[in-house]
């Protein structure tokens, strides 16, 4: 534009009708996004229930790749994958008993450290000759699983085995479940009660009231067990225990923990308590 050699670029925009914008425009090139899908299936891989969700992006971002959620969620879509439907489950809660039932102490409680709070819940899986039960325990604010057992029998001494792993670890200030019989059993409650732990459970037919440990057994459902085939009880014990205590705790990210894992959140928490007290 030899003009703008001798009047200023706004007058002439103006004279002419013409946008300045175009003036300074510089067209892109495409951006290759093939090494960005690459890794997407990479991650769908690894954690196949992930969807389109923030998570995602989150851990496209820990690898070095400035990309949001819509983006991610248009390449997705183009790779075809978008997640999985529900699967409905079987209830494992047996709440017909005569042993002594605890109000919910956790309901509106704000949680401020760990081990304040400890939920369980048990769930089914099944293998190709049998049924076997997963009794977990995990806290509430670092989402850190603190017990497991896997066992062929649902009777109190899995969920005790669950909660022997836990109080070796540590232990809480409130212990909350559900009414289940396992956890009303005279024999659980007696062990934390040795402890000085406060108990307390959901109301009769409010799973929400136990929705930490809801999702968290939703989460081993999705992301291990709907995903393998276990041959027998050993295999199923060695995947879930390469799942909780490598993939769930060192490996995958929480949006509730600012996209962590629980192992980053706990030790990020307890490190900055020391830097407090100093």
């Amino acid at each position: 534009m030899q003009l703008s050699q001798k009047y200023p670029v706004v007058t002439l925009c103006e004279v002419l009708n013409y946008p300045r914008s175009q003036i300074y425009y510089e067209p892109q090139s495409p951006v290759d996004e093939t090494e960005v899908k690459a890794a997407i299936v990479k991650l769908c891989g690894r954690h196949p229930t992930y969807g389109y969700r923030r998570r995602i992006s989150a851990m496209l971002k820990r690898q070095g790749y400035e990309i949001n959620h819509k983006r991610v969620t248009r390449l997705m879509r183009e790779l075809g994958l978008m997640g999985k439907p529900q699967v409905k489950r079987k209830c494992t809660t047996n709440s017909t008993h005569a042993s002594k039932r605890y109000p919910n102490l956790v309901m509106n409680l704000a949680i401020e450290r760990p081990d304040q709070v400890w939920v369980g819940d048990i769930t089914y899986i099944r293998l190709q000759q049998e049924f076997v039960y997963l009794s977990v325990l995990t806290d509430v604010l670092t989402r850190s699983i603190r017990g497991w057992h896997l066992a062929r029998s649902m009777d109190v001494s899995l969920t005790i085995t669950a909660l022997n792993k836990g109080l070796a670890k540590g232990r809480p200030e409130i212990h909350h479940t559900d009414q289940g019989v396992q956890y009303a059993a005279n024999e659980h409650m007696r062990l934390l009660q040795q402890q000085g732990v406060k108990l307390s459970m959901a109301e009769v037919g409010q799973a929400w009231q136990n929705g930490y440990a809801e999702r968290l057994m939703r989460t081993i459902k999705e992301e291990e067990v709907d995903l393998s085939e276990y041959r027998n009880f050993t295999e199923a014990y060695e995947q879930i225990e390469q799942f909780l205590e490598n993939v769930y705790m060192k490996k995958r990210i929480h949006s509730s923990l600012n996209y962590l894992t629980p192992d980053e959140y706990e030790k990020k928490w307890n490190e900055q308590q020391k830097k407090n007290v100093i």
